[in-house]
């Protein structure tokens, strides 16, 4: 081990579990897929379910004693302080349209602080990974986030909940505000991915409501890890239980915070 908890440890399992799933995913992408409908835009296939067994299968075998969560359907809860939280598939809706951005995530939490994590996109052969303390790296390359000081200069990232066409908080009018400050504001579809994006500096910063832990434990650790800041809508410490989430590299979360306040006014 590498240090005294393992978490390089851990790390190291995750992220060959994750090219695993993710490599399996890519054999997927261009083939007719099964959808079914968890919600009126909601979608799962075969592909989802099959990643998800794939990573509950290893990591179960290597740490029997932890605890697992996953999107899908496989929940286990050993009363351990460790737990795997999985996104077997994120940017399923991409995936059933054949549009390659989507990934695996995988994140390992000790009583709900996230220790390590990992995010595969197996189209672009890219591996975000980050142990709490030790730094973010993609492809095992150091990564920090960008140096974008002014919000009309910089590059943000959102995406919307699945209940967009039947909820009034659905999004529409922080994206509107946002439209009219920022550079440009982009819309991929993969949280876990805008959450590495941010960290690598592709993007300045994200926001997102109504989330889910395995949509966040890993993309928020690589953002603190690689120099960035995340917090909920109203600027509170991001923790797991937190739906909503503003990652940015620093220098324009208190902007970005402002945007959403004078929203949340009206």
């Amino acid at each position: 081990m590498a240090n005294m908890d393992g978490s390089d440890l851990y790390l190291q399992a995750a992220a060959k579990i994750a090219r695993q799933a993710g490599d399996f995913l890519l054999t997927g992408l261009n083939q007719a897929k099964k959808v079914d409908f968890k919600g009126e835009v909601n979608l799962v296939t075969a592909f989802d379910r099959k990643s998800e067994e794939m990573i509950f299968s290893e990591l179960s075998a290597l740490f029997p004693e932890h605890s697992f969560l996953a999107e899908e359907s496989i929940r286990k809860d050993s009363h351990s302080d460790f737990c795997w939280i999985v996104d077997p598939l994120d940017g399923t809706t991409n995936f059933a349209h054949g549009l390659p951005i989507f990934c695996v995530s995988i994140g390992l939490a000790f009583k709900e602080e996230v220790l390590a994590g990992v995010v595969y996109d197996p189209n672009r052969s890219e591996m975000f990974s980050a142990v709490k303390g030790e730094g973010a790296a993609l492809n095992g390359y150091p990564i920090k986030v960008s140096s974008s000081a002014e919000l009309d200069k910089s590059l943000l990232a959102t995406g919307f909940p699945y209940d967009v066409r039947t909820s009034s908080n659905n999004n529409l009018s922080y994206f509107s505000r946002f439209a009219l400050k920022a550079q440009a504001v982009r819309r991929c579809g993969a949280a876990a991915l805008d959450l590495c994006y941010v960290a690598c500096g592709r993007f300045d910063g994200f926001w997102e409501i109504k989330l889910k832990p395995w949509d966040l434990a890993a993309g928020s650790l690589l953002v603190k890890e690689a120099g960035g800041l995340t917090t909920d809508l109203s600027g509170q410490e991001f923790s797991l239980n937190s739906p909503d989430i503003v990652a940015s590299n620093g220098l324009i979360h208190q902007a970005m915070l402002e945007i959403i306040g004078e929203n949340q006014v009206k």
